[in-house]
């Protein structure tokens, strides 16, 4: 009986709320800012890299694409117009995705604009786009946006009109008629912007369904994610309260955990696998394999600081024994919070260092970003009060703050400070003790 008990507080737990919110915000943010700031800086060289001047021609690319079916819209033509508005819609997508403005389309948007280049010209990443390619699919299926995003602040802003609301209208009569403003809520604050980027989304696909462009995979990926936000929005306009915004709450939950879960694997394989194949290599078993590197021109930005490094034998021997035992041992850390924090902080460092004497800084942000799904909740809500208060003192000293509307908020509303701070605290108690198969 002990078994099936702890097995239905699992099972309740998996479907009655998204977990890990702020770990999948950071991750969010994190690969949403490590490929807007990679696109940006090769602005100057995007046609080199995945448009008409790429070494790796367009008749190549279709060639190979017609074999390995991936997904890239730059295929469906060769004109330098077409290429500049993809470059630039995964440029604007991953800008949007980054501060959580519509968050659950951002995240299909964002998937197209990264896999619509890296398939272009495949022969032109690295490791690190490896890990945003992955990344970007995976965060499609995540709530990602429940916290330190614009859609928190919405509608944490949304709540307090409705508490506002609602005692007004209880004070009037002195009547409680919070159900009433509950269902009045549709009227008094509509959402036009969702069901018209809904519609232009949806006549978009219906164009390239019309234009046999993608295959019968992708197709139901894309109509069914298409699908599913309308019904998502019809159930919370209609019946917020009712089943069907249950079962959609419930079926979110666990594709959003799912995914985590996934992301996690993928974290944890990618360095099982990196520290297994180095322990197979002798310059990693006789402590040399930094050293190479080092006295690379490609990999050396600042050559005094790699000679400086490379010149110290047991510094070498210590980096390279230290990176094989750290990756080989992480996944087995997992089981000791403590450890496996330490474990953690050694490889943001690790990456950070790599960033800087190497000159992979994306390589090393994209890490950065999948190490992230491991940090602690208690860090990452430090981090948001700390990053909240610096905004505010920021803000506090720009001139529009001294301006009468911009100097305190309006009656009723949070201020954008205590939304990051708390994130979707009150949204997360409220929803998610009305969730899962045990509400």
């Amino acid at each position: 009986m002990t078994r099936l008990d702890a097995l239905a507080r699992g099972l309740q737990r998996v479907t009655a709320q998204a977990l890990g919110p702020y770990q999948t915000a950071v991750v969010r943010i994190g690969f949403a800012a490590t490929w807007l700031l990679f696109l940006l800086r090769e602005l100057p060289h995007r046609n080199e890299l995945y448009g008409p001047d790429s070494p790796w021609g367009w008749d190549m690319a279709r060639q190979l694409i017609s074999e390995n079916d991936a997904f890239t819209v730059l295929m469906w033509s060769d004109a330098q117009l077409w290429f500049e508005f993809v470059y630039s819609f995964a440029v604007l997508t991953s800008a949007l995705f980054l501060v959580g403005w519509r968050t659950r389309t951002m995240s299909v948007l964002f998937m197209i604009g990264v896999l619509s280049l890296q398939n272009r010209s495949i022969f032109m990443g690295d490791g690190g786009d490896n890990v945003i390619h992955l990344m970007a699919i995976y965060l499609v299926f995540t709530r990602c946006g429940q916290v330190w995003s614009l859609d928190a602040q919405r509608q944490t802003r949304a709540r307090a009109d409705d508490m506002t609301y609602a005692d007004g209208v209880n004070r009037a009569d002195g009547v409680n008629r919070a159900d009433d403003a509950d269902r009045t809520d549709g009227v008094r604050r509509v959402d036009r912007v969702g069901p018209v980027l809904w519609a232009v989304l949806g006549i978009a696909l219906a164009l390239v369904t019309g234009m046999d462009e993608l295959g019968w995979f992708w197709l139901v990926l894309f109509w069914g994610l298409w699908a599913s936000q309308g019904l998502w929005w019809a159930a919370g306009r209609h019946a917020p309260g009712g089943a069907q915004r249950l079962l959609l709450d419930v079926v979110a939950n666990l594709a959003h955990n799912a995914a985590l879960l996934v992301i996690m694997v993928e974290a944890c394989l990618i360095y099982a696998t990196a520290g297994w194949y180095k322990i197979q290599g002798s310059r990693w078993q006789d402590g040399t394999a930094v050293y190479y590197p080092l006295n690379l021109d490609y990999f050396s930005p600042w050559p005094a600081l790699s000679d400086l490094l490379s010149s110290h034998g047991v510094m070498i021997m210590i980096i390279t024994y230290g990176t094989v035992l750290v990756q080989v041992a992480f996944p087995f850390t997992l089981l000791n919070r403590r450890v496996k924090n330490v474990l953690l902080t050694l490889m943001i460092c690790e990456h950070a260092v790599i960033a800087v004497v190497l000159g992979l800084p994306f390589f090393s942000l994209a890490m950065i970003a999948a190490d992230a799904v491991f940090l602690p909740t208690s860090f990452l809500r430090r981090l948001g009060t700390w990053t909240a208060r610096a905004r505010g003192a920021l803000s506090a000293r720009l001139p529009l703050s001294r301006l009468p509307w911009g100097s305190r908020p309006a009656s009723g509303r949070t201020e954008p400070e205590t939304a990051a701070q708390g994130g979707q605290s009150a949204q997360e108690s409220a929803e998610h003790a009305r969730v899962g198969f045990g509400a």
